[in-house]
């Protein structure tokens, strides 16, 4: 099943108070990026995020959840309503993701 667009918008809006947020649309899912590296992305109506050690001690509870067949499995996001949070959240993972790959 491939995500909303309105889904998609909910997501964004919720992570408007941070600044650099792009998304790339890839097979009927979306890749979310803050400032360049991807953070996660939006997976048949869920927002899941890379599971580096900020997002675990963030969200201790969370599911480690698939986002399509094949992948690496990343953690679910379900307190997507709390926008404060997911700023925190993005903030707070932002120096162990890896850095973008330069391109040829």
């Amino acid at each position: 099943m491939a995500s909303s667009k309105e889904y998609l918008d909910f997501v964004l809006e919720q992570l408007s108070e941070l600044d650099d947020i792009t998304y790339k649309a890839m097979m009927g899912e979306y890749i979310i990026y803050y400032r360049g590296k991807i953070v996660g992305g939006v997976y048949d109506d869920r927002f899941l995020v890379k599971p580096v050690k900020a997002a675990k001690n963030m969200l201790p509870e969370a599911e480690l959840e698939l986002p399509y067949e094949g992948a690496k499995e990343m953690l679910l996001v379900d307190n997507v309503e709390n926008k404060e949070f997911l700023k925190e959240l993005l903030e707070g993972v932002y120096d162990e993701l890896p850095a973008p790959k330069k391109k040829k």
